[in-house]
């Protein structure tokens, strides 16, 4: 021992070794809520128990319990997290310019290819929570909201441009957008590297869409 230790800073130094490499609060609920998203996006909310994300975590489900309380609070912060890192790469929404609006979906599509977590426990989430009874079911039709009435303002932006291609509304290319995000994250997902989820993504938006040729 260090002739400046005392012994009870020995004590508690040995004490943190014991408890292992998650010693403080924000790093246990970091390792919880890496573990929850990896076993919500493999088997669902419903057949995700906390026992197995207790397990993935290396930890007991009480301990879990005790920094989220619930599975409904742990699957609340899941969300928040994978919100947090998909809104660090995205354009706003309410962006001034519509054409970085869309084209930020493809910038989007080009981060989800390295992060197929996050778009497995989108696209798993998402269609349990079609039933009312699912915790994310309120989460999910306000997502869905603010993604139409963003991508309808961006492509009315197009249109009062003269760059909107005839043959659909606003409203229509939004909600045919997402439809075709979701559509080809789910197809990429079953097939891999044969679909190519970015340039999808673009090649649709450019069938909408004349974009300026500076982008």
């Amino acid at each position: 021992m260090n002739a400046n230790t005392t012994p009870s800073a020995a004590a508690g130094t040995a004490e943190r070794r014991r408890r292992g490499p998650y010693t403080g609060t924000e790093e246990l609920r970091s390792a919880i809520l890496e573990a929850a998203l990896k076993v919500f996006a493999r088997d669902g909310y419903r057949g995700g128990s906390l026992k197995v994300v207790a397990s993935e975590a290396g930890m007991s489900d009480a301990r879990l319990l005790y920094h989220f309380g619930s599975k409904s609070a742990l699957l609340a912060a899941v969300l928040e997290l994978r919100d947090r890192r998909t809104e660090a790469v995205y354009t706003p929404m309410d962006a001034d310019d519509p054409y970085m609006i869309l084209l930020g979906l493809v910038k989007l599509a080009r981060y989800n290819v390295s992060t197929p977590g996050l778009v497995r426990l989108h696209v798993t989430l998402s269609a349990e929570a079609t039933s009312f009874q699912h915790p994310a079911h309120a989460y999910f039709v306000q997502r869905y909201e603010y993604y139409v009435d963003g991508l309808t303002r961006a492509f009315s932006g197009c249109a009062e441009r003269g760059t909107l291609r005839p043959g659909t509304t606003p409203v229509q290319a939004a909600q045919a957008t997402i439809a075709v995000q979701d559509g080809l994250q789910l197809l990429w997902l079953l097939h891999g590297d044969s679909i190519d989820l970015p340039g999808g993504i673009e090649a649709h938006l450019r069938r909408l869409v004349e974009f300026p040729e500076s982008d």
